[in-house]
């Protein structure tokens, strides 16, 4: 009997291990291949987590007055990001029909989601101007209460930096570059790797090489059936796509 109980609990230990390490799915500007939604629009961050995604992942960038919007391209509709201010970009539209978002106001949205937040700030004109975006990104998170919920990711060291030294301890940071060794990562203080599917596919004994560390691996953008199977083998932690009901698919 006594024997059996082990049995039962060592396979018991092993269905939540493989649970723990299963690749998580990332919604890329949130799930925007929906009708009514738009990429970076708060419908498609509500969306992702209607489905139960992991996470949603959005872009920010700084504007003329200081201050932060939901944005991917650094120009939108013939509306610079930087060189625009909050209120003359927040009156344009999205394809759905929603206002371009302030990230005050994409945040209120969020609060009422148990999706995780994957916050990009995108590379500014000078790492003043990144320095100043870190800052009042990390005071509104903590000002709306989610710190617990949020990671964030760059293709900026210099921002990653900023937001490893100005971030709560263990929020998770991401480098989005591409050209730093697992090692490296973790002598920074990041959580790991954020690369494109193509520098994982180069080296994909660096995601091995993230776990020994303690650190996890994400990738970006992965919306082949093929490049899922591949990465989810290999035990990727995150996988950022546009397709994540399809990814959803593979993992089951």
């Amino acid at each position: 009997m006594r024997f059996r109980t082990i049995i039962i609990t060592s396979i018991f230990i092993a269905i939540v291990s493989q649970m723990q390490a299963q690749t998580q799915v990332i919604a890329h500007r949130g799930f925007w291949k929906t009708e009514g939604s738009a990429q970076n629009s708060i419908a498609a961050l509500l969306k992702a987590d209607s489905i139960g995604c992991y996470g949603s992942e959005f872009d920010v960038w700084l504007t003329k007055d200081n201050e932060l919007v939901v944005n991917h391209d650094p120009i939108y509709k013939m509306r610079s990001m930087e060189h625009s201010t909050l209120e003359e970009l927040t009156k344009l539209r999205l394809n759905n029909g929603e206002e371009l978002p302030s990230l005050e106001k994409y945040l209120k949205a969020a609060q009422k989601t148990n999706t995780r937040l994957i916050l990009e700030l995108k590379k500014l004109r000078n790492e003043r101007q990144e320095t100043t975006a870190v800052e009042k990104i990390v005071r509104l998170i903590k000002l709306m209460n989610l710190e617990q919920r949020v990671e964030y990711i760059s293709f900026s060291l210099h921002a990653v930096k900023e937001f490893i030294r100005l971030a709560p301890p263990q929020t998770p940071v991401f480098y989005l570059g591409g050209e730093l060794t697992p090692q490296e990562l973790k002598e920074l203080g990041c959580a790991g790797p954020d690369y494109q599917v193509g520098i994982f596919k180069k080296h994909p004994e660096w995601i091995m090489e993230c776990h020994k560390l303690g650190m996890k691996a994400n990738v970006w953008t992965v919306d082949k059936e093929e490049d899922m199977k591949w990465l989810i083998k290999l035990g990727i932690d995150f996988i950022t796509t546009n397709e994540p009901l399809i990814l959803q698919k593979q993992l089951k």
